[in-house]
């Protein structure tokens, strides 16, 4: 493989500050939409396909960690370094509720049926939240080993994972007892966990390794040395023949699943990639990284360049699926909104 052919992406400005985390919703009647999480304390929605930016949820006043959406994309979560996670109405950008929390917040995951949000951070507690009771006091999980960094649901809402910042292992948690039913060994701290769309792996990118998991019985599958620590990686969700990963030699790497084999590398950000995801019917991925903004990569071979592929206004290509006057106008749109959002920050708590 030709190492130096890059795809070129799709770029999305806005976020002042470094992005450290992107996901994806479902496909809905509507689309499906990317949120993503920066230290500049804004989180912000974007149509999933387009990187179009649609609106950013105000109200943080330090770092976000983490962010996601509901199955429905009709509200979303995010948690946050001011101590507190908020859910948001994915709609009309509402601040609906914030959940105070006695320190920093860095993982957030909606419930499967969207009735609970699950939280976690530098307290080492687990949290559920009734979003159908908002106001009553959470249910808690306090037995983490240290910090949580990740959480998600898995096993239709029966079980939890969770991997701490300081220690390696990623632990499954039954729901309904509150204790941890298996530990999935790992040397270095699990600083990515991505369940599968369909539920049969769970990927975890640990130093400078990707695993995947079988979701059912917790045996390992694979494991795969990467050419730099990794901190995040994300399996194709459509057909499963291939993973990406992103860390800190700044290049997006697609490795074939089946043997580990490095199949592509694609060249553009300017600093490390904190966070990687495939859309939900796998025909792009995202990455998110420490020069604050969010590249759309597609998947398919056609429409490779030679060297660098940093456009400034994204590919004019036929790739992204509009023309080069669209791009155009979509950047200005982003560079606009980011003006108007972005200039009166005050950006605090990186924590």
């Amino acid at each position: 493989m030709d190492k130096k052919r890059t795809a070129v992406p799709l770029v999305c400005h806005g976020h002042s500050r470094p992005v450290v985390d992107l996901f994806y919703s479902p496909i809905t009647p509507d689309g499906f939409f990317l949120i993503s999480a920066s230290k500049d304390s804004s989180p912000m929605l974007r149509n999933g396909e387009t990187g179009d930016w649609i609106g950013t949820f105000e109200g943080h006043k330090g770092a976000v960690w983490s962010c996601c959406l509901d199955t429905n994309a009709l509200r979303a979560a995010s948690g946050s370094a001011d101590f507190s996670a908020k859910l948001w109405d994915a709609l009309t950008g509402d601040e609906l509720h914030s959940f105070e929390h006695k320190h920093i917040v860095r993982a957030c995951a909606f419930s499967e049926d969207t009735h609970l949000l699950l939280t976690g951070g530098v307290e080492k507690i687990l949290r559920i939240f009734d979003l159908n009771r908002p106001d009553a006091p959470p249910r808690e999980v306090d037995n983490s080993p240290g910090s949580i960094r990740t959480v998600a649901w898995l096993h239709s809402d029966q079980t939890i994972l969770s991997s701490c910042t300081d220690i390696g292992g990623v632990r499954l948690w039954d729901v309904r007892s509150g204790k941890i039913v298996q530990t999935l060994e790992t040397k270095s701290p699990v600083t990515s966990a991505e369940v599968s769309q369909d539920g049969r792996y769970i990927t975890t990118a640990d130093g400078s390794t990707v695993k995947f998991w079988d979701a059912n019985h917790f045996g390992l599958v694979k494991s795969y040395n990467m050419p730099c620590n990794v901190e995040s990686a994300s399996l194709e969700p459509k057909v499963g023949n291939k993973f990406i990963a992103g860390g800190e030699d700044m290049w997006v790497h697609i490795f074939d699943f089946h043997t580990g084999e490095e199949i592509g590398c694609n060249k553009g950000h300017h600093g490390p990639v904190h966070c990687v995801r495939f859309s939900p019917g796998g025909e792009s991925y995202a990455s998110g990284s420490e020069d604050g903004t969010i590249r759309i990569w597609q998947t398919g071979p056609a429409n490779h360049v030679e060297g660098d592929a940093n456009l400034p206004n994204g590919p004019v290509t036929g790739k992204a699926k509009v023309g080069a006057d669209e791009i155009t106008r979509k950047v200005e749109d982003l560079q606009i909104g980011k003006e108007g959002k972005n200039g009166e920050k005050d950006n605090t708590a990186d924590a």
